[in-house]
């Protein structure tokens, strides 16, 4: 089921065909992911461990956002407005 939605998400994201690794396609793979996992902290409150793992994906798009907004602050934006990310 996952790998239909990371699909999904690589090629709306990805710059041009093939495309896997960009910040943006990671970015938008770790937003999928930690809003699933926040889903599931709604019904599992005492998941202490996998709330680790949604603390270290968070960070980690955290870090790819910023790196992002210092290489290309429009395409940072652009990242931003998709995801919903900020207000």
């Amino acid at each position: 089921m996952f790998a239909e939605k990371k699909k999904e998400i690589v090629e709306k994201y990805q710059r041009k065909p093939g495309d896997t690794g960009s910040p943006e396609v990671q970015i938008a793979l770790l937003t999928e992911r930690i809003n699933s996992l926040t889903e599931h902290f709604k019904t599992h409150k005492h998941d202490h461990h996998g709330r680790r793992g949604l603390m270290r994906q968070v960070s980690q798009r955290r870090s790819l956002l910023t790196y992002l907004k210092g290489r290309d602050l429009e395409r940072y934006k652009k990242v931003i407005d998709q995801l919903g990310l900020r207000k």
